[in-house]
């Protein structure tokens, strides 16, 4: 008996002696807490990767045994979460011709010569972001203008929601597309009126090019990995939820976990289309040592986008008669899908944009939430873009997380009510009419197709402005956010929609020292100034990262 207690005592000291306690003082600190008040405090202690307390201006600080910091005055708040990423398409991104916000055809065309001529080392030449809506006649690309200068390049440009691609001849070459090439289910080759594909492919359709696109190493997919979770942390993400991830990017993530490479934390969502999908759902839910990658959730996309006009509608497009988008499955597919995930005990998030694909996905929730009786997984709809006004009260009902990201409003402004007319756009973008009826929203930005920075996403919720502060009120201002509101999508929301809210989204004794420093008061300054907040420091797991610059 007398060894077992030296024994553990020795384990104490051990422990004692490996152990830091910090103790950060001077600042600023926000945090929501467990019953959703919004605390202000002054001090945060914690020990490793734990947080110990936070205090207030009235309470004495520890001065023993403890590391102090001074925080300078600034203000702290719990690592923002952004529900609704893809890491790997941004870490891809970072390496390919940025067109977002040009505002021509012209323009994307003469940013890709001038990105070639210092890249000509590539197979293909990739890009994304580029939005027709922004240009004078609203028209797709075409191949002939890419044609001229990238005659032996594959050229492939992803639009800026990322549901439709422009290729050049020599890309729909390689693919083997011509005149005779038929449109696949769920997708549309656009063709002018001599049959001719013009180069643009929507959503399925798009995977006829990406398929011929050489698939980058697991080494380098690990090193770019790194290189996305770095920048996403600079900008204030400690956490981030991958939709849709492939059987690879997993073994990726599962590695740099393994090494203690990732410097954030991840909750993948599996691709529904992996062929490995009933493998993965066998081996059940993963979570690493450390708790920075898990999987409980599985991506599944209803329809495509609205920029696009993919995104499906129960009526006809507003600015396009005889056409309602596209479902990317058929209705019995869909479901079967989603129960056999929900049957697996995964979360099942469904991309759903427009009204239809809405009511479809929570139809077939509705059936199979019942029959499977797993309403405690918090299934959820990525995006519930645009919704009938009577079927918003239905997550509340379902216990269905709303997953929105709100700079894809103040994006999507210019163009949204010409897609869906006034009655329409009444149940689109609805966040406060979902919050009302008790739904929860999970804030995220949809990265790359949005920027990642957090602070936008905030920006928005509250203003429903862009950065010019435009329109003058809002879009729609009666369905703006308050900040604390908005604040809970980017934290307690978030962590709970992940099933993480055990260890993350709020600053409290036992939860994970993930924190940032930042500027500005975000609770205090002009709204229209959120977006401009810098962030000083990121930690995660009680360490401050550092990056090189």
């Amino acid at each position: 008996m007398k060894k077992i207690i030296i024994f553990i005592l020795l384990a104490i000291v051990q422990f004692s002696a490996f152990s830091q306690t910090t103790l950060l003082k001077n600042i600023n600190g926000y945090t929501l807490n467990e019953t959703g008040e919004l605390v202000q405090f002054s001090a945060m202690q914690f020990t490793d990767d734990k947080i110990d307390k936070i205090f207030t201006s009235n309470d004495i600080l520890p001065t023993k045994n403890i590391q102090e910091i001074d925080g300078q005055g600034k203000t702290l708040l719990p690592g923002l979460i952004d529900a609704h990423g893809h890491v790997l398409g941004y870490a891809l991104s970072l390496m390919q011709v940025n067109l977002n916000n040009v505002l021509s055809e012209q323009e994307a065309v003469q940013l890709a010569i001038n990105f070639h001529k210092k890249h000509e080392n590539g197979q293909w030449l990739l890009g994304r972001g580029w939005n027709q809506v922004l240009w004078k006649d609203q028209q797709y690309p075409t191949a002939i203008s890419l044609d001229e200068y990238f005659k032996n390049t594959p050229v492939w440009f992803s639009r800026i929601d990322g549901h439709a691609g422009w290729a050049n001849s020599k890309a729909m070459e390689l693919a083997g597309i011509d005149h005779t090439s038929v449109s696949p289910n769920g997708g549309e080759i656009v063709k002018d009126k001599q049959g001719k594909p013009t180069g643009i492919f929507i959503d399925n359709a798009m995977s006829l090019i990406t398929d011929n696109i050489p698939m980058i190493t697991q080494k380098e997919m690990k090193e770019v990995l790194v290189i996305a979770l770095n920048e996403l942390a600079k900008v204030g993400l400690t956490s981030v939820h991958d939709a849709g991830i492939s059987n690879a990017n997993i073994s990726a993530y599962k590695a740099l976990a393994l090494e203690d490479k990732m410097p954030i934390r991840v909750n993948g969502m599996i691709y529904v289309d992996d062929k490995n999908l009933q493998e993965l759902l066998k081996h059940g839910h993963f979570k690493s040592p450390d708790d920075k990658f898990i999987i409980n959730s599985v991506k599944i996309s209803a329809d495509g986008a609205l920029g696009s006009r993919g995104a499906s509608l129960i009526k006809d497009y507003s600015d396009l008669s005889n056409h309602r988008g596209l479902l990317l499955y058929n209705q019995e597919t869909l479901a079967s899908l989603i129960q056999t995930v929900m049957m697996a005990g995964f979360q099942v998030n469904t991309h759903a944009i427009g009204d239809n694909a809405n009511k479809l996905v929570l139809d077939l929730y509705e059936k199979y939430i019942k029959s499977t009786k797993t309403r405690n997984m918090r299934h959820r709809i990525e995006h519930s873009q645009i919704l009938r006004l009577k079927d918003i009260p239905r997550f509340d009902e379902l216990g269905v997380i709303a997953s929105m990201q709100a700079t894809h409003a103040t994006s999507d402004k210019n163009m949204a009510q010409d897609r869906l007319g006034e009655e329409r756009i009444l149940g689109a973008y609805a966040w406060q009419k979902l919050i009302k009826a008790n739904a929860i929203i999970a804030g995220g930005s949809d990265f790359p197709i949005e920027s990642s920075n957090p602070f936008f996403g905030l920006h928005a919720s509250v203003t429903r402005q862009d950065h010019q502060n435009k329109p003058a009120l809002g879009w729609f201002p009666e369905e703006s956010m308050s900040i604390k509101e908005a604040f809970r999508t980017f934290t307690v929301n978030a962590a709970y929609a992940g099933h993480q809210e055990d260890i993350i989204g709020i600053l409290a004794k036992d939860k994970k020292a993930d924190f940032i420093l930042i500027d500005q008061d975000i609770f205090a300054i002009q709204s229209s100034d959120i977006w401009k907040t810098k962030v000083l420091q990121t930690w995660v797991d009680g360490k401050q990262l550092t990056f090189n610059e």
